[in-house]
């Protein structure tokens, strides 16, 4: 029997995702990198991926994404990368309550369910690896990322039950906790803003106007963010996460993330707002 190691992740489009599966299979690892779109998995299989859909906002497809991916292996996987997310830029005020519960739908309920279907394959051979994608942001929240911070926050703490939960099973749970890092995530943002957020009815329009969609709409390589990280950055983590014999519970990605986890700890709520409210 193979000694390979096999591995989901979702999202695996663009950005955190694609850099984490090529460097997985770099490394020797069976991956299963899908996303949501059946043309990009297409370019993925030409890049020499093993790529199939699977779409987070589908019960239907989460389903068939872990029958295809166990039929593949026999039935066994090592680990699963929940990656896949999205944003909401906006102020909370103006969020309407469906664009929070479709943004959870995929950042959380989504993750929960795909993780929950392959718990019970993890328990039957006796060891497994969970990685959630958090960020920086499930742990300090920024003002008008209000629906992204809370999805993240809501993983932070299903993680640290769940780890709880599996103590002594062989299965780990571990949150990745990028800060800024080079990806697609701020262009992908635009059609949800678009589609939820109407800046003109917002008693705070000209805010929108000269400071949210000033940075929404500047494409990422014209003026990178301060402090900002490859991809490769993350992949290195998510190694170190998978292969491990004790992998540590938090992996934190980037100077921000580093420094506001320690701001966290040493700073009352009030003092940290004022940090907050300046980034």
């Amino acid at each position: 029997m193979s000694e390979q190691k096999s591995i989901l992740i979702t999202g695996c489009s663009s950005g955190i995702g694609y850099d984490a599966a090529h460097g997985l299979k770099r490394k020797g690892w069976r991956v299963f990198a899908t996303c949501r779109k059946p043309e990009d998995c297409e370019r993925l299989e030409s890049e020499g991926l093993e790529s199939f859909p699977l779409d987070l906002e589908s019960q239907e497809s989460i389903d068939a994404g872990v029958v295809e991916a166990l039929k593949r292996t026999g039935g066994t996987l090592d680990a699963v990368f929940n990656n896949g997310a999205y944003g909401i830029p906006g102020l909370l005020e103006d969020l309407p309550v469906a664009a929070l519960r479709a943004n959870f739908e995929t950042n959380f309920f989504a993750q929960h369910e795909l993780t929950r279907q392959l718990i019970p394959v993890f328990r039957k051979q006796g060891h497994g690896r969970i990685l959630m994608n958090s960020s920086v942001l499930g742990f300090a929240a920024l003002a008008w990322r209000g629906s992204y911070n809370s999805t993240k926050f809501a993983m932070e703490g299903w993680a640290d039950t769940l780890r709880l939960e599996l103590a002594g099973t062989g299965i780990h749970v571990i949150l990745i906790e990028p800060g800024p890092v080079t990806s697609l995530i701020r262009e992908n943002s635009v059609p949800h803003y678009e589609k939820w957020i109407d800046p003109e009815k917002s008693p705070r329009r000209k805010e929108y106007k000269n400071r949210l969609e000033k940075r929404l709409y500047r494409p990422t390589i014209e003026k990178p963010d301060m402090f900002e990280l490859p991809a490769s950055a993350v992949t290195s983590v998510v190694i170190d996460a998978l292969t491990l014999r004790n992998p540590r519970p938090r992996y934190r990605i980037t100077t921000p993330t580093k420094v506001f986890a320690v701001l966290k700890r040493l700073l009352s709520t009030r003092m940290l707002d004022r940090i907050l409210l300046k980034v």
